[in-house]
């Protein structure tokens, strides 16, 4: 059971200029500009202060903008180091995947589908993680949970490499009326995959987001 880091990378100055002291730049020229424009006015028509209230105002809003800015930046990392924290106890669990997805690892994947009523047909197509189906089948059509075996085979009997694959199914009563049905599958979190901008856990041969977790086990 291993975690994959979180690869570092190292942000240029000179690409990413700091937004505070550009700010801080402008200000500053400003309230020279200010300055010496007050000092040099004619005492009998002063100047009107408005438009430099107005400018004072404006950069005290665009200096309050990248604060808040950078608090936001401030929670999302802490967020993401408390996700890449919590996932790390999913290690060496056995977890229920709600997408449809199962891995095919040693010729065979299973999954376990649920019709709410009695179906009078019940097709099941299989697609690999490129979205191309490789596989149609029939299906039970008992209501409730059945499971579902695949060996990894083709229509055409071909063996099919190991990886990520979706169950999809259909299933209908004897009107032609669409019953619900929903696809789940079991595995056990091997590896925490945390070099993306969220943790993926790592279940045989694919990568599983925690909104698609349903239960854990241990």
């Amino acid at each position: 059971m291993t975690v994959t880091p979180a690869s570092s990378t190292t942000t240029s100055t000179t690409t990413q200029p700091d937004a505070m002291k550009q700010l801080s730049g402008n200000f500053s020229t400003f309230l020279t500009l200010l300055t010496t424009q007050l000092k040099n006015q004619d005492p009998t028509s002063p100047m009107d202060s408005n438009q430099f209230t107005q400018q004072l105002v404006m950069y005290s809003q665009v200096e309050q903008q990248i604060s808040t800015n950078d608090n936001l930046k401030t929670l999302i990392t802490q967020g993401t180091s408390n996700a890449a924290a919590m996932t790390t106890g999913y290690l060496g669990k056995k977890v229920s995947i709600t997408n449809g997805n199962a891995s095919l690892s040693g010729g065979t994947a299973t999954w376990t589908y649920n019709l709410a009523n009695t179906a009078a047909s019940t097709q099941l197509s299989i697609t690999d993680s490129h979205g191309r189906t490789v596989y149609n089948g029939t299906g039970q059509t008992t209501a409730g949970n059945s499971t579902f075996t695949w060996d990894g085979k083709d229509n055409n009997g071909n063996q099919l490499a190991d990886g990520t694959y979706t169950l999809i199914v259909k299933a209908a009563d004897t009107s032609g009326n669409t019953i619900t049905s929903s696809v789940a599958s079991a595995g056990t979190v091997t590896q925490i995959d945390m070099t993306g901008a969220t943790p993926q856990l790592i279940v045989g041969n694919m990568e599983v987001g925690l909104g698609d977790i349903a239960a854990v086990a241990n």
